[in-house]
């Protein structure tokens, strides 16, 4: 890519795509730099997402330079220069010439701040959409519009979390620095976290008219791939990969040509990407067997036993229930039991699935949820209740606000 001349005949958009990828992959790595270099996590974002657009105007047109990284790093210094000028004359400071220019950081530092720079956007001050804006923008490289889009937020909400975070970062006292040691099995979980909401955000929108936001999920994807490069012996680093892996490989055959959303057990398996497969389920085989156990572990081992089933009738759902089992046991949550509960029923019978699905219900976190009404749905049918089954079809298509969800469920009821 560093070759690339002016003018050189690609189509638009192919170099569109190769320019946005180099330049998100750029993005914490001159973040990182430009923030060792000055300290102030704030301006210097604000920078660096400057440079950022220059490069998207200007490469284009004129090419990309032969050091790209150097570039945006020279460039993001000089706009934080101009910046921290702006705002010193309006809090009327009288600082020498040579404080305002301090010298310009190497353009090519060999040091790689992007495990420093997720850990410090997942803060324990901030709230967690806080993190995950923030990480889409300082370590994904994301805009503030382009994040609005993709979450489904008005772009001032975002920019307005995003100015929050960092002055609440900066209130804190928080340096671009590792935390102790102590501390660090913590932060990463909270990253961990981030990430896995981001990803099932993108896999499964909460809302909107569209069942998937693959600008989300891919972006999860490309950054837990960066993190397990960097934590390679981390085994629910690795895990989390293979969950995201093994889970999106199925992407391809959820939707219907109308955007229609298609159940696990009817999805044409012949459509699901392979590669993905392999990749996660080497993965989590080798993390099974050299990491201590953790949550990520056991549902990555659950897309896995899903994904190696030829047909659905395959699947072994004894094994699955048991993996519930586990992670009942290690990381408790109501999708963890209304997940257990589907596999209870696959297993024992929907009689037992029901009987479960009435005792979780005392859980408010359950109590009148869509996929509760779903997953009885799904029971009585199972059950030969079909009249009932229509009702409660019906009543989670009103109760849910993902509109290919809503039209799954009415076409289910519609069914019976």
């Amino acid at each position: 890519m560093g070759d690339v001349e002016p003018g050189r005949p690609n189509s638009t958009r192919f170099e569109g795509e190769i320019l946005e990828g180099l330049l998100r992959e750029l993005a914490p790595q001159v973040l990182g730099a430009v923030v060792r270099r000055y300290g102030d996590f704030d301006l210097c974002e604000d920078a660096v997402q400057e440079a950022l657009l220059a490069a998207a105007v200007q490469w284009p047109e004129e090419g990309v330079p032969a050091n790209p990284k150097g570039w945006l790093i020279t460039v993001a210094a000089r706009r934080r220069i101009e910046l921290w000028r702006s705002e010193s004359a309006r809090r009327r400071r009288e600082e020498s010439a040579a404080a305002l220019a301090p010298p310009e950081p190497d353009p090519s530092p060999a040091v790689d701040d992007t495990l420093t720079l997720l850990l410090l956007c997942c803060h324990p001050a901030l709230t967690t959409v806080s993190q995950v804006a923030l990480t889409l923008r300082a370590v994904g490289g994301l805009s503030t519009a382009e994040i609005a889009r993709a979450l489904l937020v008005p772009e001032p909400t975002v920019a307005q979390r995003i100015s929050r975070a960092k002055q609440r970062i900066k209130s804190s006292g928080a340096e671009f620095t590792l935390p102790p040691e102590a501390e660090q099995a913590e932060r990463l979980a909270a990253v961990l976290h981030v990430l896995y909401l981001i990803f099932n955000e993108g896999y499964t929108a909460s809302s909107g008219g569209t069942l998937h936001r693959v600008e989300l999920s891919g972006e999860a994807l490309r950054l837990t791939r960066q993190l397990h490069d960097r934590l390679p012996g981390d085994g629910e680093v690795a895990a989390l990969l293979a969950l995201m892996l093994l889970t999106d490989a199925r992407r391809p055959a959820r939707t219907r040509p109308d955007g229609g959303l298609v159940p696990l057990a009817e999805q044409d398996r012949s459509k699901w990407d392979a590669e993905a497969i392999a990749e996660g389920v080497q993965l989590i085989t080798e993390t099974l067997a050299a990491a201590p156990l953790g949550p990520y572990q056991v549902q990555a081992a659950i897309a896995a036993v899903h994904d190696e089933a030829p047909r659905a009738e395959d699947t072994d759902w004894r094994q699955i229930l048991a993996l519930y089992d586990l992670l009942d046991g290690i990381a408790p949550g109501p999708m963890v039991t209304l997940n257990r509960i589907v596999a209870v029923a696959m297993v024992h019978g929907p009689l037992a699935g029901l009987e479960g699905l009435a005792k979780a219900e005392t859980d408010p976190a359950l109590a009148g949820h869509h996929r509760v009404l779903a997953v009885r749905a799904h029971l009585l049918d199972l059950a030969g209740d079909r009249e009932a089954a229509r009702t409660q079809y019906e009543l989670a298509a009103r109760r849910t606000l993902s509109l290919p969800e809503q039209r799954y469920l009415e076409s289910r009821a519609a069914q019976l």
